[in-house]
């Protein structure tokens, strides 16, 4: 908005700069300018009339210009106190939405441990119902395999007993 207020500016000074050099080379100083006043103007000449007529045409003219500034600096002061209030707000969004941001990314890591934490500990609980199936279905293993192998054992000296004992019965017939 500065280069439109400049623009703006522009735009006006080069009528008045065009008329002023001019009007300030045949006119005093416009501090030195000093209206007439309606009685002085009844005694003199039209000539002076109409000089004192612009005298004051110029006096109101710099008083325009100078409030027309004036408005343009307040003006400018008020659009700067906006632009400071908005940048002001802007960061406080930025702040309020870096913090939302913060909390909700600590709150996903946070409920993330936790999850991670569950998961681990059925991990472990799991590992070690699988341990202890295991060692079970081992020992029952290990316990049907030693129970097999005595009643194969058992089955085998069984049999060779018996197998002992006709070849005795046969040794004892064939011995008498």
């Amino acid at each position: 908005m500065p280069s439109q207020k400049k623009k703006s500016k522009k735009s006006a000074a080069p009528a008045a700069s065009n008329v002023e050099p001019e009007v300030e080379e045949s006119m005093p100083e416009e501090e030195e300018i000093q209206p007439v006043a309606p009685e002085e103007t009844t005694s003199s000449s039209p000539l002076d009339e109409v000089m004192n007529q612009a005298e004051r045409a110029y006096a109101a003219y710099m008083d325009a210009e100078r409030q027309v500034a004036k408005a343009y600096h307040e003006n400018e002061l008020q659009v700067a106190k906006a632009y400071k209030r908005a940048e002001s707000q802007a960061a406080r969004a930025y702040e309020a939405a870096v913090n939302a941001a913060m909390r909700d990314r600590d709150e996903a890591l946070e409920r993330a441990a936790q999850a991670r934490a569950e998961a681990v500990r059925a991990a472990d609980e799991a590992y070690l119902a699988t341990c202890d199936s295991a060692s079970q279905a081992f020992e029952s293993a290990v316990s049907e395999a030693a129970s097999k192998r005595d009643e194969n054992v058992e089955t085998a000296w069984s049999v060779r007993d018996q197998t002992i004992e006709q070849a005795w019965q046969i040794y004892s017939k064939i011995a008498r």
